[in-house]
């Protein structure tokens, strides 16, 4: 137990010394996002890290003007040279979430399958429905995802029913269960994907994949064939 608890400290060290500038640069000492965008193993996936130093960054940038843009302006010239650009924020509704939800096209709602996670959907879309009205009239919801799905507990079927009778087309039909693997692939440095490909984690996110890659006819199936397993 204890090698393993080291080689794993020593795994976050060695990705924690590659990263010399982060999201963080650009929001708050207006480094140039591309001179901040690393490769990944991942062939045409790039990667902009985050760094702990953002959780301050909205303090700094409190007094910035239009200081609810400073992300998209940092986006604007990189936008069009990928397919996709995933904002992954952090679980709160603070000045950070609000740049993500300006700078964005669509927003993925994911929803744990518990009690309280249901008063939070409804805070974060009042969230997102200010900012249609204020600051990104273009912003939809791509879908609300259901995670850390449990099929055994009685609560997660609950609030799974709960959440596709209140919203009804907008909940995806993936839902992400809970895995052991989604919780180890980060301590080893890896996407679950390249952690563990057969894993009941990475084949509801690559389902989930399908499904958004579909909505938004970006594939080659019929309508007829579109399934998710």
């Amino acid at each position: 137990m204890y090698k393993f608890k080291h080689e794993v400290k020593k795994k976050h060290s060695e990705n924690e010394d590659n990263v010399t500038k982060s999201l963080y640069d650009c929001m708050v000492n207006e480094t140039p996002i591309r001179e901040v965008i690393l490769k990944s193993d991942i062939p045409n996936l790039d990667v902009v890290p985050s760094h702990i130093d953002l959780v301050g960054a909205e303090i700094e940038m409190i007094n910035y003007p239009n200081r609810e843009t400073v992300l998209k302006n940092i986006l604007e010239p990189i936008r069009n040279e990928y397919d996709f650009i995933v904002i992954d924020c952090s679980p709160s509704l603070g000045l950070i979430t609000v740049n993500a939800l300006v700078a964005s096209d669509s927003v993925v709602v994911p929803v744990q399958t518990e009690f309280f996670a249901l008063e939070g959907l409804g805070k974060l879309l009042n969230t997102v429905k200010i900012v249609q009205n204020r600051l990104n009239p273009d912003l939809k919801i791509e879908g609300i995802l259901m995670t850390m799905y449990d099929g055994r507990l009685r609560l997660c079927n609950q609030v799974v029913s709960e959440v596709r009778r209140h919203f009804e087309e907008l909940v995806f039909s993936s839902i992400i269960h809970r895995n052991t693997r989604l919780s180890e692939a980060p301590s080893f440095g890896k996407p679950v994907i390249l952690y563990d490909a057969d894993s009941k984690g990475s084949i509801n996110y690559l389902n989930l994949a399908k499904e958004i890659l579909q909505k938004n006819n970006m594939t080659k199936i019929k309508e007829e064939d579109r399934t998710i397993q």
